[in-house]
């Protein structure tokens, strides 16, 4: 960007004046989350998913008590955190300079000198009792920040390598906050790696209806494209723009057949179900899973109003799930 606009003064005349502002909203918003969260982390971690995640705010409750659903609020509340900075910031510059600010704070959680932000705090506790790849966290900070320069997917491939660095490293890590038997762990990995893309995919399809208005399509070119979708369309007329149905039915049967994929790897350990100490990691399925049943029901229509209400059935399905050890 120096180059093509012609050196370090363009880029001051351009920036620095956003630049300057987002760091007096920066430390504005740390100062006031700093009166909030910092005296109870766990607390403010808690608060954070019932208001912005709400299904992995109900599974944490099937997390043991202590430590590890401690880990679980705060490796869940760092995903959120992350995955709102694009939706929530008004320019590139002031998303990098939050996915730098906590590039930092996962430096000092691990040197044991956490900034004062709640979820750096957490991270902290959790990562002075569990081993927790410090690869993993970086990770999840340069897949978001790649999303702020390319929001969108051209294929299929891409969209699934995204979700696994997002999704799925986030179960990688969660996973290891538990003890789990060395001969059954890459299984496990390679199952959550599966229901982390599937996650991501639903993320997307259950976003359309409120990208689109905004001019974003969730869906990758490669499906869009195959059913002879106008994304413009999609934008000014949603459900009514032609072939979008067919290419969400495609993307959900790509999100169902990852689900396939990680039951059917599964249902070889064992005795054919989750091992019941990785069943926190793996009800991360069960409201996917829930949710394509509920699209297949609206005909595939992302765009059902109906599909944006809380099911009532979810609170009850991931009990089962849990204790059926299935998704």
């Amino acid at each position: 960007m120096l180059c093509q606009y012609g050196g370090r003064r363009i880029f001051v005349k351009c920036f620095s004046t956003p630049f300057r502002l987002a760091q007096t909203r920066m430390k504005s918003a740390r100062r006031t989350i700093s009166t909030v969260g910092n005296d109870n982390p766990t607390a403010y971690c808690r608060d954070l998913l019932q208001k912005h995640d709400y299904e992995s705010f109900l599974i944490s409750q099937f997390w043991p008590k202590g430590s590890l659903q401690d880990g679980y609020l705060a490796l869940r509340s760092l995903s959120v955190e992350l995955a709102m900075i694009g939706d929530t910031v008004s320019n590139p510059v002031i998303g990098q300079m939050r996915m730098q600010f906590w590039r930092d704070a996962i430096k000092g959680v691990y040197e044991n000198n956490p900034p004062r932000h709640p979820i750096a705090l957490a991270l902290s506790n959790v990562c002075r009792q569990h081993k927790i790849q410090r690869y993993h966290l970086n990770r999840l900070i340069d897949a978001r920040d790649a999303e702020l320069h390319t929001p969108e997917h051209l294929t299929s491939e891409s969209l699934t390598d995204h979700a696994e660095a997002t999704s799925s490293t986030l179960l990688y890590a969660l996973l290891s906050l538990l003890t789990i038997p060395s001969n059954s762990l890459d299984s496990l990995s390679h199952a959550a790696s599966h229901v982390g893309v599937a996650q991501g995919i639903v993320t997307l399809l259950r976003g359309l209806p409120y990208h689109a208005p905004k001019g974003r399509m969730t869906i990758p070119a490669e499906i869009t494209s195959k059913h002879g979708v106008s994304q413009e369309e999609v934008f000014r007329r949603g459900k009514e723009a032609k072939g979008i149905v067919d290419a969400v039915y495609e993307f959900a049967v790509l999100a169902n057949d990852h689900l396939i994929t990680a039951r059917d790897m599964l249902s070889k350990l064992d005795d054919g179900k989750v091992p019941r100490e990785a069943m926190p990691v793996f009800l991360t399925g069960v409201p996917q899973a829930l949710f394509l049943e509920r699209l297949e029901k609206a005909d595939f229509n992302a765009f059902e109003p109906q599909l944006q209400v809380r099911d009532w059935k979810l609170a009850w399905r991931i009990w089962r799930g849990y204790y059926q050890r299935t998704f």
